[in-house]
């Protein structure tokens, strides 16, 4: 699919960061060539650069290709349907979604694979999915389990429904998450799902290893996940062929991928990597992640180029009240704040031929619902009516605060839009 299918649609857009004159779609804002630096867009805006989204891509393409692994990245990150059908086009297994609300949108978007990677718990999200199973047979949807409870709710509602619920079984350790804590809470589990024949589908074993607070805790979750699903298979537990083992967070990818490739090659066996933030990364801690990904393992160092920013939000530098501090119109409302302040990037006068790269030593020390107070040095060369162009730390929390996105290239000319559906 071309990139105008991806970011040309005709869907309204309305909310912030648009230019005047609307109303505007991604395609007729891509005609217009609206530019950022030129001033033609209301800021504080977020955008994507598209030249890094495909060049993330096409890097996690290779990375799940050379441990013969699939992907299925966690949509809860933007939970934008064109950035799902870019995925998806590019080879991706399927979407990974945390609630059955998100899954009832991105099937409404088109996506026929989820997994969620969460608890099914209530009826009213057990009608959700009944609802999507009864009208399209072919969807393929699975959910995690960690309590006979749960299970046995499972299996009462959907014997009723006359349906069957895929399910896998998940792991998780002392101080963490969700997931059976030992061996006798997995084999309760799997006596309970025994019990429901026609109604709950065991079909693999799922983890979060980003609970453990190290590598050496991560490779001991994942190998305690890894044993679990040998001792099903060797029980024929499985429902299913090729059975499920799946993890990965957007920090440990590379190490599950490792961890988990004693399977492969099976064809009873299929590995499944859930990363969500590799497409639009960040400077914070998913760099901090990515650094330490090329050091250490040989396949990201294979490919080379490493996984590179494509968020970004663009914002004016709306007063200078003291001399050495700087207000932005930019705040929790436009941007995530739980992993680290946005990092200025750039720096761009009106009417200069191209931004400049921000001062090192400008910091953000606080933001409140629409400012910023940026620490600046008293002959700091920074008006009124500038604009900057920060990075983020943890994309999940500023997708979610914009109806949109401009896509841009890297002249910042925009060249169209993604909606989000939070």
């Amino acid at each position: 699919m071309s990139k105008e299918n991806y970011f040309h649609s005709e869907a309204p857009l309305e909310g912030k960061g648009l230019p005047a004159g609307g109303p505007w779609t991604p395609a007729s804002l891509a005609a217009r060539g609206a530019s950022i630096l030129d001033e033609d867009v209301s800021l504080p805006v977020a955008v994507l650069s598209e030249p890094a989204l495909r060049h993330n891509l096409e890097w996690m393409r290779r990375f799940c290709l050379a441990y013969g692994c699939q992907l299925a990245p966690h949509g809860k990150t933007t939970m934008s349907p064109a950035l799902f059908r870019m995925q998806l086009d590019a080879g991706a297994w399927g979407i990974t979604l945390a609630t059955a609300a998100q899954t009832a949108s991105a099937y409404a978007h088109g996506v026929r694979r989820v997994l969620m990677a969460n608890q099914l718990v209530g009826r009213g999200n057990f009608d959700l999915i009944a609802q999507l199973q009864a009208q399209d047979p072919d969807f393929w949807f699975a959910c995690v389990v960690d309590s006979a409870d749960n299970v046995a709710a499972l299996g009462r509602y959907f014997r009723q429904r006359g349906q069957t619920l895929k399910v896998l079984l998940e792991i998780g350790m002392a101080g963490g998450r969700t997931g059976v804590r030992d061996p006798a809470q997995a084999q309760a589990v799997l006596d309970e799902i025994r019990r429901w024949p026609d109604a709950v589908a065991l079909v693999g074993v799922e983890v979060y290893e980003g609970v453990a607070k190290d590598e050496a805790g991560v490779r001991a979750l994942l190998q305690r996940s890894l044993a679990q699903w040998q001792v099903i298979d060797a029980d024929a537990g499985f429902a299913a062929s090729p059975a499920l083992l799946s993890g990965a967070g957007s920090a440990w990818f590379d190490v599950v991928a490792e961890e988990f490739s004693a399977l492969s090659g099976r064809p009873d066996a299929q590995v499944v990597l859930r990363p969500g933030c590799y497409l639009s990364h960040d400077v914070g801690i998913y760099q901090q992640a990515i650094t330490r990904i090329q050091a250490s393992n040989p396949v990201a160092r294979d490919i080379g180029s490493s996984l590179q920013p494509a968020l970004r939000l663009w914002a004016c530098v709306q007063s200078r009240p003291e001399p050495t501090r700087a207000i932005i119109a930019l705040g929790k409302r436009d941007a995530a704040f739980d992993a680290g302040f946005p990092v200025p990037a750039l720096h761009h006068r009106p009417g200069d031929t191209a931004p400049g790269a921000a001062a090192v030593h400008w910091r953000i020390s606080a933001m409140m619902d629409q400012h910023a107070f940026l620490d600046v040095q008293a002959d700091d060369d920074l008006r009124v009516g500038d604009l900057l162009c920060f990075d983020i730390s943890h994309p999940c929390l500023t997708f979610d605060k914009w109806r949109h996105l401009l896509v841009v290239d890297d002249a910042q000319r925009v060249v169209g839009a993604v909606s989000t559906q939070f």
